[in-house]
Order: C-alpha cells, then sequence, then structure tokens
C-alpha cells in the first residue's frame, strides 16, 4: 500500500466510513488518480496536497446545498444600481437565500423596491456607517453562511457556491471574490483597475440609468458568463490571503467568535482582515481572510458615492475612529491587507 493509500484509509477510519461507503473511498482514489495520471509532473506536489481534496469530497460532501444562505446589504438610495444587483443575483445565486437590506433613508423609491421584491428591509431613519448595518444585519440573519454585499455588484454564476467550496477546501471562515479591487497580485489589481477606468470615464457623461451601468459591464467584459468561466478554469479554486471589502463571506462560527464588526471603523474590511490575522497568530482559531481566485464579481467602484448617489452624514459618525487611533504604526505595517498583495 503506498503512502497516499494509507493515508486515504486513515482518513477514512478517522471519520468513520467504513465498508458501507467504500464506493466515497472509490472516488477519492478516482479523482486523485486522474490528478496524477493528468498531471504527472506534479505528482510530488498533489500528494502533498492531497488531504485537501479529500477534505473538499469528505466534508464538501456534507453540505446541503440546498441549504439557505444570507446576504446583508446596507443601501442609501441608488434605484439603478440595487434592481440589477438584485436581477443578477436571483440569476446567479445557487442557493436560496434570504437578502437582508439595511435601507439608510432611501428617498428614491429603493426601500419600497426592495420590501415589494420579498426582501428582509431593516428601516433605518438615518444614513449609518457600514459595520453598524452589517451588524444590524447580524442580528436577525438565519443562514449558516453569511454574505456581506455591496449594492453596486454584478455577481457571477454560482459565485456563492464557489465561495463556499473555495472555504471548505481550505478550511477558512472568511473569503472574498477577486474583483477588480483585487484580482491576486499587484500587477493583474493595477492592470485591471486600469481598463475600468478606460471603460467607465467616458460614459460616465451618460449618467447612471440602467442601460449605461450594463453597457459599462459589457465592454469591460464582453460575455459576462464566459468571462467568469474563464477564470474558474484558469485559477480553479486556488486562494490568496487577502480581503474584497465589497464582498466578504464569513461562516456562522467566524461571526460569533469575532463577535460581528467593530462599529467603530468605517474601514470595517480592512479592521476585519487585521482583526483575524492578529488573531491567527495570537490564538490560531481563525486562519487569515482570503480571496478565492477562481470566483470574480464585478463591483462599480465609488460610482454611487461620489456620483450617483448623494451622500448623507452617518448619524454615527460621532463614535468612527481611524485605523491608525485602533492600531499602531507597527500592526498597520504588519497586519494591513495591502501589504498582503504581491
Amino acid at each position: 500500500m503506498t503512502g497516499v493509500e494509507q493515508d486515504i484509509e486513515k482518513w477514512c477510519e478517522q471519520r468513520k466510513i467504513y465498508q458501507a461507503e467504500d464506493n466515497v473511498k472509490e472516488n477519492v482514489y478516482y479523482v486523485f488518480g486522474n490528478v496524477m495520471m493528468i498531471r504527472p509532473r506534479e505528482c510530488q506536489q498533489a500528494e502533498k496536497n492531497f488531504h485537501l481534496i479529500l477534505r473538499f469530497i469528505f466534508e464538501g460532501a456534507k453540505l446541503n446545498y440546498l441549504d439557505m444562505i444570507s446576504i446583508i446589504t446596507a443601501v442609501h438610495n441608488g434605484l439603478a444600481f440595487n434592481k440589477i444587483y438584485l436581477e443578477y443575483l436571483r440569476k446567479y445565486t445557487h442557493h436560496p437565500f434570504e437578502l437582508i437590506i439595511i435601507d439608510n433613508a432611501s428617498t428614491d423609491g429603493t426601500r419600497e423596491f426592495f420590501s415589494d421584491s420579498g426582501c428582509v428591509v431593516i428601516a433605518n431613519d438615518q444614513n449609518y456607517s457600514y459595520p453598524h448595518c452589517q451588524n444590524q444585519g447580524i442580528a436577525v440573519a438565519n443562514g449558516n453562511y453569511l454574505f456581506f454585499l455591496n449594492n453596486d455588484l454584478i455577481v457571477g454564476p454560482g459565485w456563492d457556491k464557489l465561495l463556499i467550496e473555495a472555504a471548505t477546501l481550505h478550511q477558512v471562515d472568511i473569503i472574498s471574490a477577486s474583483g477588480i479591487e483585487n484580482l491576486g497580485t499587484r500587477k493583474g489589481t493595477r492592470d485591471i483597475s486600469r481598463k475600468w477606468k478606460r471603460v467607465k470615464n467616458p460614459l460616465l457623461l451618460f449618467g447612471f440609468g440602467r442601460k449605461n451601468l450594463l453597457l459599462m459591464h459589457r465592454i469591460m467584459y464582453g460575455n459576462w458568463e464566459k468571462f467568469c468561466s474563464r477564470r474558474l478554469k484558469e485559477y480553479g479554486y486556488r486562494i490568496v490571503e487577502g480581503i474584497v471589502g465589497n464582498n466578504v463571506m464569513m461562516t456562522r462560527r467566524a461571526v460569533q467568535i469575532l463577535n460581528g464588526w467593530d462599529e467603530r471603523l468605517q474601514s470595517a474590511d480592512f479592521d476585519m482582515f487585521m482583526r483575524v490575522k492578529q488573531r491567527s497568530i495570537d490564538v490560531g482559531d481563525l486562519k487569515p481572510c482570503q480571496v478565492a481566485l477562481g470566483a470574480y464579481i464585478h463591483h462599480f467602484i465609488r460610482l454611487t458615492s461620489k456620483y450617483a448617489v448623494k451622500p448623507r452624514p452617518f448619524a454615527d459618525i460621532h463614535r468612527l475612529i481611524r485605523l491608525d487611533e485602533k492600531w499602531s504604526p507597527e500592526q498597520l505595517r504588519d497586519l494591513h491587507p495591502d501589504n498582503a498583495i504581491v
């Protein structure tokens, strides 16, 4: 019996997978055998990392893909963005989902739109900061996987399934899809960011209606489904350390350990990354936040706040602090997510 076969048997024994489930073990041998045959030059590395394949099959197979997930989104106006956002969520989300909208005193019909669409709407009478709104959503969420998404996004096919599978495969609790703000490398991120500016800027003259926003998206990517498919084919379930603040998935376990978002910081995504990174060092019960390279979500990036939606001061602005008021210069140097990109 080879080392790999021994490890497979040991893995099965630990999880009480015996004779009655030999077909499961056969599938493991089959999958791993194909990895060995298709990529013979990577056999040694595959053997070292084969436990990821096993974990994905045994533990990932236990996921009930009909389980409802919770999507939490804070909004303040931006009706055109909101309609596109919900349209693509319904089109491309794999799991049944509850969409929890924290509406911050919208005046353009946004609150009514989401309410009429069957979403859970928390109606604030003022405009609150991002972390405060996310914690409002957590308080009513029912899913074991919580997705914190901006409203100016277009998700890709099976985006939620890809994130859950990547998190399960690598045993991480907090993960984001890649996108314009983080493509996994500094060069890749810089190149796609420049492309987005070249596409977006000339079209700003035509406003922020549905047709123009979707035109930006189509010029940027061409066929959206093919773009997402090519990215998945190229990167699979590879991950890199980082966070993309417009989309963050957390397991219920992570939410409970971290007690939600720190409501003192509007830069809550950077703070979350640093909190988790520090905890991975100090306690070790969470791994650092990761970005799934094979999953991709488009973000319209600052269009809502800069051009399309007139901002209103946060009702809780008096208690907001900067990152450098919470974290020391040394911690900012060692833990900041910008320093995780290579």
